[in-house]
C-alpha cells in the first residue's frame, strides 16, 4: 500500500526541473534554493557523514525499503569504512557527499545515520558544487551540522527527517512523501491518539506561550547546533522559527546550551520556538535538577513569543520531515507547524 501510494505520487521526467534549479545558483545572499522533487525510479545516494555503521542488517533493511518504494539505492564508496568511531577519514566521508551531489543520476541524498563527526567535514564540502546541483538532503541528529551548514552556505532547502537507519513506518514514509515527492504544504500536527485511555497520553503538546507567528524554519539537534556557534556554518536566525531536539543529555547541559543561545543573541532574534523531544533527558534519581520543562520556562517563556513543546521531532520512532529554510506558520496553542510554501520544485 505504501509502495502504491508513493508510486502514484512519483512520476517521470526531471531534466527541465533540474535545469531550472541549476539556473538559481547565482543568488543574492539569503535567497532560497529549492531542489527538484523525488520521482519514481530515482536514485537515492546513501552516505554516512558521522559515526560508523556497525550493523549490516540496518543497511539491508534500508536498501529493501527504498526498493519497495520504487527508488534505486546507491551506497557511497566509503559507507563501510571505519576510523575509530567515525565512518572513515574526514576526507573520504566528505568525498562521498560531494560525489553524490555531483552525480547526475543521484536525485536525493539520505544520511544513513548520525552519531558524531559530521561537523569535521564541513570545511571539506564543495559548496559551489552543491549549489549547482541542488538535491534533497535528509537526516537528523548529528546530520544537523550538514543541514544547517549547507543551507547557510548555499540557500538550499534541506530536510530534517528520519535517517536511513531509522524505522521505515507508515508515518515516517508518509511525511517524506508529502514533503519531498508531492510538494505539499504540510501542516505538521501530532496525531490525536487516545488508545485505551480516556484522554491523549502519547504525543501530547504543551504550549509555553500561546500565539501564532510566521518565520523561516531553522533548527535541529541542540548539541550540534550550539557546537557550531561562532562559525560560518550557521544561518542567520533573525525572525526565524527555531526548532530543537536532543537525546541522552542531562538537564543541566540543556540549560547550559540554551543559556549559550541566549547569550549569543539567538533566542532574542527569533519569532517562534518549537521544542520536540529530549529522549532520555530525565533529571535522574532524587529529582536533583531542573526538568526540561523548567528550563524551557526559564529561557523561552520570558521571550513572549509563540512557543510550545512536544512536537514529533527528535530521537523517536515516528517523526516529521521538516524543510529547513522554508517559511512556516506556527500555532502554539494547536501545536502546529504549517508550511507556507512547497519545499521542492
Amino acid at each position: 500500500m505504501l509502495t502504491a501510494a508513493l508510486a502514484m505520487s512519483l512520476g517521470a521526467g526531471h531534466l527541465s526541473e533540474i535545469a531550472t534549479s541549476a539556473t538559481k545558483t547565482a543568488r543574492s545572499p539569503g535567497s532560497l534554493l529549492k531542489p527538484p522533487r523525488l520521482r519514481q525510479g530515482d536514485t537515492v545516494g546513501l552516505v554516512i557523514a558521522s559515526s560508523a555503521q556497525y550493523d549490516p542488517f540496518e543497511i539491508d533493511i534500508l536498501l529493501d525499503a527504498l526498493r519497495s518504494l520504487d527508488l534505486v539505492p546507491k551506497l557511497g564508496r566509503h559507507v563501510g569504512d571505519r576510523r575509530g568511531h567515525l565512518a572513515g577519514r574526514d576526507e573520504d566521508r566528505a568525498a562521498d557527499l560531494n560525489a553524490m551531489f555531483a552525480d547526475p543520476q543521484v536525485r536525493a541524498i539520505h544520511c544513513i545515520r548520525g552519531g558524531s563527526g559530521a561537523a569535521r567535514i564541513l570545511p571539506l564540502l564543495d559548496y559551489p558544487l552543491i549549489a549547482r546541483h541542488p538535491k534533497p538532503l535528509v537526516g537528523y541528529s548529528d546530520v544537523t551540522a550538514l543541514l544547517l551548514a549547507i543551507h547557510a552556505r548555499t540557500g538550499l532547502v534541506t530536510f530534517h527527517g528520519p535517517n536511513g537507519s531509522s524505522e521505515w513506518n507508515p508515518t515516517n514514509v508518509d511525511y517524506l512523501r508529502r514533503v519531498m515527492v508531492d510538494a505539499e504544504q504540510v501542516n505538521f500536527v501530532n496525531p490525536q491518539e487516545r488508545q485505551e485511555a480516556i484522554v491523549q497520553t502519547r504525543h501530547r503538546i504543551r504550549p509555553i506561550t500561546t500565539g501564532v507567528t510566521r518565520g523561516r524554519l531553522l533548527g535541529g539537534n541542540l548539541t550540534v547546533l550550539t557546537a557550531l556557534m561562532g562559525s560560518d556554518y550557521l544561518p542567520e536566525f533573525r525572525d526565524a522559527i527555531l526548532f530543537l531536539e536532543d537525546v541522552d543529555e542531562a538537564p543541566y547541559r540543556i540549560d547550559r546550551m540554551l543559556t549559550q543561545l541566549k547569550l549569543a543573541g539567538v533566542l532574542g532574534r527569533i519569532r517562534g520556538f518549537v521544542w520536540g523531544t529530549c529522549t532520555r533527558c530525565n533529571p535522574g534519581e532524587g529529582f536533583g535538577s531542573l526538568t526540561i520543562t523548567d528550563i524551557l520556562d526559564d529561557h523561552i517563556k520570558p521571550l513572549g513569543i509563540p512557543a510550545y513543546q512536544g512536537a514529533m521531532i527528535g530521537h523517536i520512532n515516528r517523526q516529521f520531515t521538516l524543510p529547513v529554510g522554508i517559511e512556516v506558520e506556527i500555532d502554539a496553542a494547536a501545536g502546529s507547524i504549517r508550511m507556507l510554501e512547497a519545499a521542492v520544485l
